[in-house]
C-alpha cells in the first residue's frame, strides 16, 4: 500500500483527552484591531476588492454598514508595478491606503545608524496605510518597493475623505476606533496585567484582574468512517497463512490515519494551515526557501519550538539553497530516526502539505504541547467498540449476502493553544 507514509505529524503532536467530544480553548483578552488579509475578485485583467472584505483593514475591523463598504471598495483605483519600483517613499505625505491584490512588496525603513532595514514583506491580500487615512497630516514613515510583478488597489484620501464625510455611521466607527486604541494592552495586544515593581516605601499597590475572551474558542472532535465490507466466505477459507479480515482492517486503519492526518494539516475548521494567526505567516524574501527564512520562522515561535514539517519536495529545495551557499546543516536523531535538522530543530517530512500547480508549498513550525502552550492533538479514548486510542471498529452484522460489515471510526482534531505556537513560511517556490 504506497499511500502509508511516515506520517510525522501523528506522531509528534501529544494527544489530549477531549471529555465530551469538546476542548475549550480560553485565552486572555486581546483588542484585535483588524490584522486579516483581504480577498479579491478578478474579471480578465480587472481586480476588484470584495467590500465585505475591507472589514479585515484594522481602521475597519467591525464596521458592518454595507453600502458604505461598497461605497469605498468603488473608489479603490487598480495599478501596476514592476520589480523594483517604489509605490511609496519615506517621507512623503501619506494619503493613500493600498490592498496587495497579487505581487510580493518588500517594506524599507531607516536603520538606526542611517543605513536601510528590511522591516518586513508583504503579499496577496496583504495591506498597509489605512490608518493613515484619518491623519492627513501624517508621512510615510517607510518604503514600498515591488519585489516581484505587483497588482495593487489604492484608495486616494480625498475619496476616502468624500465616504467620510457623507456617513454618520464611519465618523461614529473611527472615533470608537481611537477610542479602543488607548486601551491598556501588551506588546501581544492583550488586556494589561497592572502590576508594578521595583518601588520603595509604602506607595498605592495596583489592583487587577486577568480578563478572559468572552466566547472562547472550542474544538468539537472530527470523525474520518468507512465501513469494511467482506465476504464470510472469505474470512472462513483464507484466512491461514494470513487474516484476511485482519489485513484489510489493517490497511482500512491505515487509510483512515492518513486521512486524520490530512485533516489535521487542511481541514478548514481546525486545520494548522488554516488556523495559524496572520501575524505568524510569513513570506519568502526570495522565493525559494532559504535559511534567511527559516530563521524568520523561529523568530516567530522562539519560545522552545518542536519541529518544522515541510513537503519532501520543500525539503530538498530548502537543501539546495543550503548547497549553494556552502551551508550544511547537520542531522539529528528523533525518536530513533536521522532527520535534517535546522538550528537543531528537526526538519520533517509531511506530504499532506500540498505543492500547488504553480510548484508553490509551505513550511510549518510549531511548539507542541499543553504544558508548552503550543499545539496539540485532540481525541478520546475509552469509546465503545475501541481499537486503538481514538478509533474503534464495530461490528456491524452480517447480510442477506452473507456479507459482514464492520464500522471503522477515527475521532480527532487539533488545537492550537496560543498565536504563537505555530508559523507558516507560505508560497515557498521549489521549482527554482
Amino acid at each position: 500500500m504506497q499511500s502509508i507514509t511516515s506520517r510525522w505529524l501523528l506522531r509528534v503532536l501529544p494527544w489530549v483527552q477531549a471529555a465530551g467530544g469538546a476542548y475549550r480553548v480560553n485565552r486572555r483578552l486581546s483588542y484585535t484591531v483588524g490584522d486579516g488579509r483581504v480577498t479579491f475578485i478578478s474579471t480578465g485583467s480587472d481586480v476588484r476588492v470584495i467590500p465585505a472584505e475591507l472589514g479585515e483593514l484594522p481602521l475597519l475591523r467591525g464596521f458592518d454598514d454595507d453600502q458604505v463598504l461598497a461605497a469605498l471598495a468603488e473608489r479603490y483605483e487598480q495599478h501596476e508595478y514592476s520589480p523594483g519600483d517604489v509605490i511609496v517613499e519615506f517621507g512623503h505625505q501619506s494619503d493613500q491606503s493600498f490592498l496587495i491584490a497579487h505581487g510580493k512588496v518588500s517594506k524599507i525603513g531607516p536603520g538606526r545608524y542611517g543605513d536601510q532595514t528590511t522591516l518586513g514583506v508583504l503579499a496577496n491580500g496583504d495591506h498597509f496605510g489605512d490608518e493613515t487615512l484619518v491623519d492627513p497630516q501624517s508621512i510615510w514613515e517607510y518604503t514600498v518597493k515591488a519585489v516581484t510583478p505587483c497588482t495593487v488597489l489604492s484608495l486616494p484620501q480625498h475619496a476616502f475623505d468624500d465616504v467620510y464625510a457623507q456617513s454618520e455611521s464611519l465618523r461614529a466607527h473611527v472615533t470608537a476606533f481611537h477610542s479602543g486604541l488607548q486601551a491598556p494592552r501588551n506588546e501581544h495586544g492583550e488586556a494589561t496585567i497592572e502590576v508594578t515593581a521595583g518601588h520603595s516605601g509604602e506607595p498605592d499597590i495596583p489592583s487587577t484582574f486577568v480578563d478572559y475572551e468572552m466566547s472562547p474558542r472550542e474544538y468539537e472532535l472530527s470523525v474520518a468512517q468507512t465501513v469494511l465490507r467482506v465476504h464470510t466466505r472469505v474470512a472462513d477459507l483464507y484466512n491461514q497463512p494470513m487474516n484476511q479480515v485482519e489485513q484489510q482492517l489493517r490497511l482500512t486503519i491505515e487509510a483512515l490515519r492518513e486521512r486524520q492526518e490530512n485533516e489535521i494539516v487542511n481541514n478548514p475548521d481546525f486545520g494548522l494551515l488554516h488556523n495559524a494567526d496572520v501575524s505568524q505567516r510569513i513570506h519568502t524574501r526570495s522565493g525559494p526557501p532559504t535559511p534567511d527564512d527559516l530563521d524568520e520562522l523561529l523568530a516567530a515561535v522562539w519560545k522552545d519550538p518542536s519541529v518544522f514539517l515541510a513537503h519532501p519536495r520543500a525539503i530538498a529545495a530548502f537543501g539546495r539553497e543550503c548547497n549553494a551557499r556552502g551551508v550544511y546543516p547537520a542531522g539529528i536523531d528523533y525518536l530513533g530516526h536521522q532527520v535534517p535538522s535546522w538550528r537543531g530543530i528537526p526538519i520533517l517530512p509531511c506530504n499532506k502539505i500540498a505543492v500547488s500547480e504553480t510548484r508553490t508549498s509551505s513550511i510549518m513550525l510549531m511548539r507542541t504541547g499543553e504544558q508548552n502552550q503550543g499545539v496539540v492533538g485532540l481525541h478520546q479514548t475509552g469509546i465503545p467498540d475501541e481499537y486503538q486510542p481514538g478509533l474503534s471498529v464495530r461490528f456491524m452484522g452480517i447480510d442477506d449476502k452473507a456479507i459482514m460489515s464492520y464500522l471503522v471510526s477515527a475521532y480527532y482534531s487539533a488545537a492550537v493553544l496560543v498565536p504563537d505556537a505555530l508559523a507558516i513560511l507560505e508560497n515557498v517556490e521549489i521549482g527554482r
